[in-house]
């Protein structure tokens, strides 16, 4: 699995396996594409998106969830959203 960031139009982590799959994801979970979203992706290590996954928040500011289950939820082997903008909670 692979991370990728995405800072416009808003900010975004995914794993997926390949850059054309996080966009895909991005655009089915946070915003259309308006044309930039190529430029606008970035890979990630693996270390960084664990802990900003790791991080997340609710929106009371609360932790999302446990140790055991932000692992889990990490180390699925499918594509997914793993932190997104505040903005967008």
């Amino acid at each position: 699995m692979r991370y990728f960031e995405f800072n416009s139009p808003y900010w975004a982590l995914f794993k997926a396996e390949t850059p054309e799959q996080a966009i895909e994801k991005y655009i089915e979970i946070v915003a259309d594409d308006n044309g930039t979203l190529s430029d606008e992706i970035q890979e990630v290590e693996r270390d960084y998106a664990l802990i900003i996954h790791a991080r997340a928040q609710s929106e009371d500011g609360g932790l999302v969830r446990s140790i055991a289950e932000t692992l889990e939820d990490f180390n699925k082997p499918e594509a997914d959203i793993l932190a997104i903008t505040s903005e967008l909670c």
